[in-house]
């Protein structure tokens, strides 16, 4: 499967295509919601918002090899940290679309001032940063399909 290349204008011109009624191909999320739930694993890529592993340690690495492949992400899936009844924190998407911006933006330089970083994910462990931009591409693909961007 063919992934997203993860350029910021293109995302933000592919994000702004997106308005309060637009609705998904499938499941529940509102494009608002979508947008802040990227927002949100940016934050966790960043160490801004931080979760525990979810899966084992022996299991990590059978998720990482996951990233490197080119089978696509599940639809559907529920995780813990990513709950349906999340409240929306921005008054509108386009401020979403904002936030998405300036994270993306702290994301970059997060791994610019140290490039061993590694920041912890729920279920794939600690990802440095070309693995948190194959999770990024993997991710957002997922949910640009999901509502026709991509």
């Amino acid at each position: 499967m063919e992934f997203l290349e993860l350029d910021i204008s293109e995302m933000i011109l592919q994000l702004d295509k997106l308005n309060a009624e637009s609705k998904p191909l499938w499941g529940q999320m509102s494009a608002q919601r979508m947008v802040e739930h990227l927002t949100d694993t940016i934050k966790m890529a960043s160490g801004k918002v931080k979760f525990p592993l979810e899966i084992p340690e022996d299991k990590i690495e059978k998720m990482q090899a996951f990233l490197d492949s080119d089978k696509p992400m599940a639809r559907g899936i529920d995780v813990p940290f990513a709950k349906k009844e999340t409240a929306l924190r921005n008054d509108e998407i386009e401020l979403a679309i904002d936030e998405f911006l300036l994270e993306w933006i702290d994301f970059e330089n997060h791994y610019d001032e140290d490039e061993t970083r590694k920041e912890l994910h729920p279920y794939y462990g600690y990802l440095n940063y070309d693995q948190w931009m194959r999770l990024h591409s993997k991710h957002i693909t997922h949910h640009f399909e999901q509502f026709g961007l991509k």
